[in-house]
């Protein structure tokens, strides 16, 4: 059994250097395949992180105080919030700790608020809704009361980020299909020159007894390390590159979103398992269509 696998090995890395342009033609086609699908995967998992910030803006309701409005008038506006149909919760947020929340959110960042002469900030009561339906009635009802300045609210935002994001989904999945399809039929090719030059061979370990599988082996080996080393390029370039656009634009981008970028960790980890996965699965797909021709299944 073990010198089964060990030729089986051996004779796979050997198929590898021995069509060499082929091969390469093979990773290279996985390799753009999986860096456009990073490029996909990158899009909608930040996009996702925004329209997640958007989500939780929607649930809580700010209501904007005015100047005028005393403490106790807030409180008894909460109260009297907290009665409303679709509110589940209201808290008071004063400016001051507004003002904290901001640098919280700033990190690093912060010290650029300390040149500021006052507090920009209004005192204001943070409304939590219960449901998309009923919100627009909570708004409406916030709007009307006394000692109220305005109502930050993101719904429309919220729904066409939604929109925006299932659409990038959709396309992303669409195009994925299609660039497997074609890696695969890339894939089998290759392995197909390779049979074809080995077709003799073939004949002859049949004749002696060698099962399907046996001689399947080293293809299938092939077509694994060669998805392999596609998706190990695919995801060092993506991860170099997403690296690069963090460093230039994270932190810029927060400032002016208020959302973070994906950390690059986080990504690496999951394109690793992501593009492995995919990687073997074409390069194994394109060994079995290519042998079913010239082998019993």
């Amino acid at each position: 059994m073990f010198n089964g696998i060990k030729y089986t090995l051996k004779q796979a890395f050997i198929q590898v250097f021995r069509n060499r342009t082929m091969s390469f033609a093979s990773i290279f086609s996985i390799t753009a395949m999986l860096l456009i699908l990073g490029l996909f995967f990158v899009l909608i998992v930040n996009i996702n992180m925004a329209s997640e910030a958007a989500r939780q803006d929607f649930d809580t309701v700010q209501v904007y105080l005015l100047d005028t409005t005393t403490y106790e008038q807030a409180e008894n506006m909460v109260s009297e919030v907290k009665g409303l149909r679709g509110v589940s919760d209201a808290t008071y947020l004063s400016k001051e700790d507004a003002m904290q929340d901001w640098k919280s959110d700033w990190g690093e960042s912060a010290y650029l608020l300390d040149s500021l002469s006052s507090n920009p900030l209004p005192n204001s009561i943070m409304v939590k809704v219960e449901t998309l339906e009923t919100s627009d009635t909570v708004v409406e009802a916030l709007r009307a009361k006394d000692g109220v300045e305005d109502v930050k609210y993101y719904k429309e935002t919220v729904e066409k980020l939604v929109k925006i994001t299932n659409a990038i989904q959709i396309a992303a999945f669409i195009i994925m299909i299609f660039l497997v399809v074609v890696s695969v039929v890339v894939v089998s090719n290759t392995i197909k020159l390779t049979v074809l030059a080995r077709a003799r061979e073939i004949r002859i370990m049949k004749y002696v007894g060698a099962t399907n599988w046996f001689i399947r082996g080293p293809f299938l080996i092939e077509g694994i390390v060669i998805g392999m080393i596609s998706a190990g390029i695919a995801v060092i370039t993506v991860a170099f590159v997403y690296g690069k656009i963090v460093d230039l634009i994270g932190q810029d981008l927060f400032l002016i979103l208020s959302t973070p970028m994906v950390s690059k960790s986080f990504l690496t980890t999951n394109l690793i398992s992501i593009f492995m996965a995919i990687g073997i699965s074409i390069g194994a797909c394109g060994s079995i269509v290519s042998m079913r021709r010239f082998l019993d299944t």
